[in-house]
């Protein structure tokens, strides 16, 4: 449900604002982007003058887009409230034809009228197509005057290969500085995932357990039982390496094995988080494994003798003193047996009289990254009675339950950061192309992709490939 209207964001007014969403019609900017401009909106964190413009090929009217922005919002949520949506639609405006470096379509033509209606305005263009489109309309941007002084948002994957990254991350800060990139990933807009350096970083206890003395492995587990229906043809390009390993998964490693940095202002919690990255091993092929759901290739939009990976489990390793010989495990995949996002750090059984004595991963420190957040402690305990009997006791801590506690959705606050101009949780082009270059053996010497009944936890070896321990969800 959504909370009553905050009030205005202290600090100056961001001033006139004019949101570009190339991709406006698309399935990303249904289920996530347009829903998180209208919660910004109801919950009074937009500058007081704003317009949103929506982009795409289609000859579509300010009128018909709004009505397609009112059903996407009834399907995904803030559902339209009467008077707020009024007010809202009124700033919805739409530039079809397009956009290209040869045609910029009606965009152009658009965008004067409302920087005239607004007295002038600051653009922030959202990329809500596919990678391949980046380059492209960077390129558009720049030729037809856009880009200047703009800040642009691209999602991820930024890139599909090392060598594509490295062709895209030219052509862009060839056309923008690189201030005015945000390289978005939703991860790291998540409450919980914040809460990975900030619950280590203010508490002297966690501080001093973080690191290869205290921590026997960690896992970063993100199944998911939907399917990809509605994503069928970017699934197909893209797969779970990805879609989820190359970017959520490595960035939330990032965020727990990071060195505390100098303060957590942007430039210095962006640099702690790129810095070591730069220390992760190169994926080893043998110690990954890639799957494939059964009847993945009869969905819709599949190819019909496709090899992507739908599930991917891999062991990770960080070449650095903190957490050199700690394994780090992550596992993704669609239709799973259960929907989580779940981050677990393992805690070493500690010498001493009950050595050999322990529930195995009784001491367990886990962070639920799914909607509000929670922070769980698993730990071992006496069980009340006459016997010397040990148990395993939970406490959970919902983020959620804070007090006076508003949690903003991870698109949410990162199209607000945008707006204010916090490239805080934005990823740069160093830590990307580490991520690329640990990726990069997997990616040009995948292993077999394995079947899996979809359901399941996925193929049976990506429980090997964890043993002597087991996967704390589902097994």
């Amino acid at each position: 449900m959504v909370s009553a209207k905050r009030p205005r964001i202290s600090g100056p007014d961001p001033g006139p604002t004019v949101f570009v969403l190339f991709g406006a019609t698309g399935d990303l900017a249904k289920r996530l982007v347009l829903p998180a401009f209208y919660r910004l909106a109801i919950e009074g964190l937009l500058p007081r003058r704003w317009l949103l413009v929506g982009n795409g090929r289609g000859d579509v009217a300010h009128e018909e887009f709004r009505a397609h922005v009112y059903d996407a919002l009834t399907e995904f949520g803030p559902h339209p409230q009467q008077g707020r949506w009024e007010s809202f639609a009124q700033r919805v405006l739409f530039a079809g034809g397009g956009f290209n470096t040869g045609d910029p379509g009606s965009l152009l033509d658009v965008l004067a009228k409302a920087r005239t209606s607004l007295g002038g305005g600051q653009l922030v263009h959202y990329l809500a197509v596919p990678p391949v489109a980046f380059a492209g309309l960077t390129k558009a941007l720049g030729e037809h005057g856009l880009a200047e002084g703009a800040r642009v948002v691209f999602e991820k994957p930024f890139g599909t290969s090392r060598l594509d990254f490295r062709v895209l991350d030219r052509v862009v800060r060839s056309v923008l500085e690189e201030q005015q990139i945000y390289r978005i990933d939703h991860f790291l807009g998540k409450e919980a995932t914040q809460d990975l350096h900030l619950l280590r970083f203010a508490n002297g206890s966690f501080a001093a357990m973080w690191g290869r003395d205290h921590i026997e492995s960690v896992q970063i587990d993100v199944p998911e039982k939907l399917g990809i229906t509605d994503r069928a043809g970017f699934y197909d390009a893209t797969g779970a390496v990805l879609d989820m390993l190359v970017t959520h998964l490595f960035q939330v490693a990032a965020e727990i094995a990071m060195e505390p940095p100098a303060s957590l202002g942007a430039a210095d919690l962006q640099a702690a988080r790129e810095k070591v990255i730069k220390s992760f091993r190169p994926l080893d092929p043998d110690e990954v494994v890639l799957g494939q759901f059964a009847g993945y290739r009869d969905v819709p939009g599949v190819a019909a003798r496709s090899t992507q990976d739908t599930f991917v489990a891999a062991r990770l390793w960080i070449d650095n003193a903190r957490w050199r010989g700690v394994p780090f495990y992550l596992r993704t995949g669609k239709r799973l047996a259960a929907t989580k996002q779940r981050v677990s750090l393992i805690m070493r059984e500690p010498a001493g009289p009950l050595a050999g004595q322990l529930p195995r991963e009784a001491n367990v420190l886990s962070f639920s990254l799914a909607g509000d957040g929670e922070i769980d402690l698993s730990l071992v305990a006496k069980k009340p009675g006459p016997a010397l009997e040990l148990d395993t006791a939970h406490a959970s801590i919902p983020l959620s339950s804070l007090y006076r506690a508003n949690p903003l959705p991870p698109y949410v606050r990162l199209i607000h950061d945008v707006l204010i101009g916090d490239r805080s949780l934005f990823t740069r082009p160093d830590g990307l192309a580490a991520a690329w270059r640990v990726a990069d053996p997997l990616l040009t010497s995948p292993p077999p992709i394995a079947p899996y009944p979809p359901g399941s936890w996925g193929p049976a070896r990506a429980r090997q490939l964890i043993e002597p321990g087991r996967w704390l969800l589902g097994q």
